[in-house]
């Protein structure tokens, strides 16, 4: 069950990132609503915590990523928002159906669009230039 961090919608997104950086699934997870959907990136749509536990697993095993330059933009109810970011990352071990892994760097712009309510983030929708990651890790 999601726990009521009774946080500004601008203080809920800070939070989902500073833990996504400290690697803290717990305060992650706190973030986010017990019915979630999380858009992946040329990927297709989870529903729910449990899906996007299994999502976290394999990012922490493949890749080992810091969100900088982030910049938070609300709409006039500050129930959606936009971000917009930098990842620096390295691919650490091969993810399925991507090129082999033998710690590649990487520096790419991305996006994210969120949903919120009752003080916690309903929707995820992130989004990256697929094939320049390719190029970076070629």
């Amino acid at each position: 069950m999601s726990t009521d961090l009774n946080m500004t919608p601008t203080e809920l997104l800070q939070t989902y990132y500073r833990a996504f950086n400290q690697q803290d699934l717990t305060l992650f997870l706190s973030t986010l609503s017990d019915d979630v959907v999380h858009d992946v990136n040329e990927g297709g749509r989870h529903h729910g915590k449990a899906p996007f536990e299994a999502f976290w697993a394999t990012m922490a095993r493949c890749y080992q990523e810091e969100i900088v330059d982030i910049e938070i933009m609300f709409n006039a109810d500050q129930n959606r928002a936009a971000v917009e970011y930098r990842v620096l990352g390295k691919y650490l071990a091969t993810d399925e159906g991507l090129p082999e892994a033998n710690g590649q760097t990487y520096d790419l712009p991305g996006g994210a669009f969120f949903e919120i309510q009752d003080g916690h983030i309903t929707r995820i929708s992130n989004y990256y230039n697929l094939n320049a990651w390719l190029q970076q890790i070629a």
